[in-house]
């Protein structure tokens, strides 16, 4: 085995979340539009909100909710007026993204130890910046769906940022808590994968080199388990 020389963290749960009561859901979004006489169900909106965050985010990186929502609208051929326009990305700013409770310390110790860092995740740069400025100068780098011009279920993301770090697959860990994204990819790639269950659902992951609780036994997994000098 390979001596482990990066660590990869997913953003959205792993490092950063949005609490539950600040979520803004279609359901919302499509009832305050009907309200204002625009007919565009939650899932029309859904679906062109995934488009966006999956294709055009992608090509485009969008820098702030006004393009990126009205980018959904667009796709929606949804001309609604500035009043209606302005009150949904008021709501939608008002719904920061916030990192968890173990998320400084860890990549902290992550860096202190000697490995390269980085987020992989689709999500847009805009909406997480502010929560992870206490913890972005322990990445070397950021990797959203504009870096690496497409969405994290294609494998070029991860191979991308293992480019970037210099580091080979079998030299890189991933942390997350997507069985999909998070394991069974960076497994197929050849990278180490740990999945993170914060809700102690005891998931079954057989694929996963490890599953733990939080981020503090993620990275203590790394470092005893995984990392060989």
């Amino acid at each position: 085995m390979a001596k482990i020389k990066a660590v990869l963290f997913d953003l959205h749960w792993t490092l950063a979340y949005v609490k539950k009561d600040e979520e803004v859901t279609e359901e919302e979004i499509s009832d305050y539009l009907f309200s204002r006489g625009y007919e565009v169900s939650p899932q029309q909106l859904r679906a062109a909100w995934s488009f966006v965050a999956f294709v055009d985010y992608p090509k485009h990186g969008y820098k702030s909710w006004r393009s990126y929502f009205s980018r959904i609208l667009w796709r929606l051929k949804a001309n609604v007026d500035k009043d209606t326009l302005e009150t949904i990305i008021t709501r939608l700013e008002n719904r920061p993204y916030r990192l968890q409770w173990d998320a400084t310390d860890t990549v902290k110790k992550a860096k202190e130890n000697g490995f390269k860092t980085a987020i992989v995740t689709t999500i847009a740069y805009f909406q997480f910046k502010e929560a992870i400025k206490p913890i972005k100068k322990y990445f070397d780098f950021v990797m959203t769906g504009y870096e690496a011009g497409c969405d994290k279920t294609n494998p070029k993301m991860y191979r991308k940022v293992l480019e970037i770090l210099n580091v080979k697959p079998e030299e890189a860990v991933m942390i997350g808590d997507d069985i999909q994204v998070d394991i069974f990819l960076p497994k197929k790639l050849g990278i180490y994968a740990i999945l993170l269950d914060r809700e102690r659902k005891n998931v079954e992951c057989p694929q996963a080199d490890a599953i733990v609780h939080n981020l503090d036994e993620a990275v203590e997994t790394v470092i005893r388990k995984l990392c060989i000098s």
